[in-house]
């Protein structure tokens, strides 16, 4: 063979390759027949599943996606936005991920980071957050243990209790009705917070309690510093960082802080209506009270985005770091966040990402974390407005659960009373034809 065609053909075989890798790994659409499963089986199921959670009051209205082998196989909407019944939920809608903000904004920024070598998970965290350096009971704690939620850091502070006078009223020094100098943080309409509030959350969350006794205690207590820190290493604002390096990328549109300024033609989904601070139904700003007194960019909440946008980065990290034929991080980085920790303390816990019950496999749906029959190496997070995300590398499978079970209160607990999302997961893993 001459060397100039030996040559073009290696070239030609390199470029199939990356060609083919790109058509694997890339979202396209089928049906559940396509990847083996029984639609009929499924349709049934999810659609009297959903509507005892709509009957229920559960939620007003959510919607499922549900993506196998590369291709989204399930994904359909239920319900109404508000208990009104005036706007049915729509597939393009744009949801308040709450909670699920961790591990689809602030863990890959963490994850990159560490990636480059510029984070380093068995480093104490003081290292890189000066602040730390100095206080005894946290000086030592490693990033690995923060991030498993094993350092016995304090699950949760009420910031939003700072901005108000003992009679209920907001403290004008912090919260102003117009932005003005100093007050250019947006938390809701007529709500502009101080742009400096954040150093007096981080000055609370610095001196706040360590638990001697290092066992798993959920905390998201980091998540609201770690946009500072990502801004302080790279140099650049943690929304728009994530924006260049993952969302715009990967082609999520509508992932991002502040959805209300950036004139989407997609619906957003309201949360809770808020008697306390913001005095009407949230819609359009972040329902957590901490992310939005850091102005709606947060790492613990405040990111929105559809489920089509979501099944994209779920489907990058279950890919280990690839999607499209672009590589985010490296294999051995996901594998890394996205395994067990700390078995040995009874910690189910990956580094950020959420996984199976210890045993998961052997419990009953009601007890079980998420589905029972998830594999082991699956993982995801949930948020507290309703919404579940989970991916599984040994089935292929990725699986989003949207809803606002918050509105119009939070005090609404029937997702958790009918384990309405666990119940949804399993079918798809129970609709295998024979």
């Amino acid at each position: 063979m001459k060397p100039i065609l030996h040559s073009r053909i290696i070239i030609f075989c390199m470029l199939l390759s990356v060609f083919s890798v790109s058509a694997q790994d890339k979202l396209t659409y089928a049906n559940p027949s396509d990847v083996g499963l029984d639609s009929t089986y499924i349709y049934h199921n999810v659609d009297s599943i959903m509507t005892l959670g709509i009957q229920n009051r559960a939620f007003p209205g959510a919607q499922v996606l549900v993506a196998k082998d590369s291709k989204i196989i399930f994904h359909k909407a239920y319900g109404f936005q508000t208990y009104d019944s005036v706007q049915q939920v729509g597939l393009n809608d744009i949801y308040d991920l709450a909670s699920v903000t961790k591990i689809t904004a602030a863990l890959p920024a963490i994850m990159k980071l560490v990636d480059e070598g510029k984070l380093g998970l068995d480093k104490p965290f003081s290292d890189y957050w000066k602040p730390w350096k100095h206080v005894k009971n946290k000086k030592d704690l490693t990033l690995r243990e923060i991030l498993a939620h094993q350092a016995g850091l304090q699950p949760y502070i009420v910031f939003l209790s700072k901005v108000f006078k003992k009679n209920g009223e907001i403290k004008k020094r912090f919260v102003k009705r117009k932005a003005k100098r100093g007050y250019t943080n947006q938390a809701y309409n007529g709500l502009f917070i101080k742009n400096r509030f954040n150093r007096k959350m981080y000055r609370i969350a610095n001196r706040s309690k360590v638990s001697a006794i290092k066992k798993y205690k959920y905390s998201g207590l980091t998540f609201l510093m770690y946009p500072e820190l990502v801004k302080q290493i790279t140099g650049k604002p943690f929304d728009t960082y994530l924006q260049e390096t993952f969302y715009k990328p990967l082609g999520a549109s509508t992932m991002g802080f502040l959805p209300k300024t950036k004139n989407f033609t997609n619906s957003i989904i309201p949360t809770e209506v808020d008697s306390l601070f913001r005095k009407e139904l949230t819609r359009g700003w972040v329902h957590d009270e901490n992310a939005a007194l850091l102005g709606g960019i947060s790492g613990n909440a405040g990111l929105f985005a559809t489920a089509t946008d979501l099944a994209k980065i779920m489907q990058m990290y279950m890919n280990y770091g690839v999607y499209d034929g672009k590589r985010y991080f490296s294999e051995a980085t996901v594998k890394e966040f996205t395994k067990i920790q700390y078995p040995e303390n009874d910690n189910r816990r990956g580094l950020g990402f959420d996984k199976p019950s210890i045993g998961n496999d052997t419990l009953a749906l009601k007890d079980a974390y998420p589905a029972p029959e998830v594999s082991a190496e699956s993982f995801g997070h949930s948020g507290f407005t309703g919404t579940f995300i989970w991916a599984d590398p040994k089935e292929k499978l990725v699986y989003i659960f949207l809803s606002n079970r918050v509105n119009p209160t939070r005090k609404s607990r029937g997702i958790y009373t009918y384990n309405i999302r666990s119940a949804i997961q399993e079918v798809f893993y129970k609709a295998k034809k024979e």
